[in-house]
């Protein structure tokens, strides 16, 4: 499996949500297995059945996490020469040409993206049709809706 790209942020929720699992949703199922095995016939006891059923869905939970963090590439922007060039991990500042909009993407891995956050997939056309591009530069990108053209206007390493 080839490295998954991950900022520094995301790859600290993720450890966050993998110690949540472990430390707390895991010992919660478990005891709700045991509360609901006490009561007895397990072929018709629904509680029993929903416990299993959350303890599966966060044991794969897990697993797909410490996968992820396995192959991930932690990048950190911060410790990196701010050469203007738009690279995995910065914010950069756009005007869409056409309306005169102006807005911030982060550029973040797969699992962080969150588009009404600002935070933009990597594998995403616009961030596809930013990466390698500097402040000044006007990209144009194929939307559903026709293609748009942006003006970079601000590269940060932050």
């Amino acid at each position: 499996m080839s490295k998954v790209p991950l900022t520094k942020r995301g790859a600290e929720k993720l450890r966050e949500e993998l110690k949540q699992l472990k430390n707390v949703e895991r010992p919660r199922v478990i005891e709700a297995i045991a509360e609901a095995r006490s009561h007895g016939d397990l072929k018709e006891n629904a509680e029993y059945h929903a416990a299993r059923e959350q303890q599966s869905f966060i044991e794969g939970r897990i697993k797909e996490i410490e996968g992820k963090l396995s192959h991930a590439q932690v990048i950190d922007v911060t410790s990196m020469e701010n050469t203007g060039k738009v690279i995995f991990g910065t914010t950069v500042d756009l005007a869409d040409e056409d309306s005169g909009e102006e807005f911030s993407y982060r550029i973040v891995g797969e699992d962080e993206a969150d588009i009404k956050s600002g935070l933009l997939s990597v594998n995403s056309p616009i961030a596809r049709a930013l990466i390698g591009k500097q402040e000044g530069d006007v990209v144009t990108v194929s939307t559903p809706g026709g293609e748009r053209n942006y003006e970079i206007l601000e590269v940060r390493y932050v």
